[in-house]
């Protein structure tokens, strides 16, 4: 059985974008939390086995923040069909969503503060299954996202009200 087809990639700012995120949370937790742990290790078997296994963590956590994303980017994949939006992603575990249009309740875009330094914004899928965002396309420039929002809109269930 072959793959569905999706056309569409995210934006290539979103790998610079991610890598940003993943430096700072690695700079401001994961390495703390290493350099802890490792004081910690220090402590109870040698400071040298303790600095050795947190630099191995911290090196190994710094080689998954600048080349994950790109991994990441390759994988996402999304397109609009006749009937569904079809979204998928995953590096390991690939996943694939189809999103009905006529179950398509509202279509949001959202921006955070390093996404609008980027110029990237989110785009998030709500059915009527329930509150939370049935699909979620990150990554898009400013005008992709209000483009897609906007035919995914229209594109909705017409309930006659």
């Amino acid at each position: 059985m072959s793959e569905p087809t999706v056309d569409r990639a995210l934006d290539p700012r979103v790998v610079t974008m991610w890598r940003a995120e993943r430096l700072l949370r690695l700079v401001l937790v994961t390495g703390p939390v290493l350099a802890a742990g490792g004081f910690a290790l220090g402590q109870a078997v040698g400071a040298a086995a303790g600095a050795v296994v947190a630099g191995g963590l911290f090196s190994l956590a710094l080689l998954l923040a600048v080349v994950w994303p790109a991994l990441a980017h390759g994988a996402y994949r999304y397109a609009v069909r006749e009937h569904d939006l079809l979204i998928r992603s995953g590096v390991v575990f690939r996943r694939w969503s189809a999103i009905p249009l006529a179950r398509v309740q509202h279509v949001d875009t959202r921006q955070g503060p390093l996404e609008r330094s980027f110029g990237l914004q989110r785009l998030l899928v709500y059915t009527a299954s329930g509150v939370s965002a049935d699909g979620v396309i990150p990554g898009l420039s400013e005008g992709d996202a209000h483009a897609l929002r906007d035919a995914l809109a229209r594109r909705g269930p017409d309930d006659g009200v």
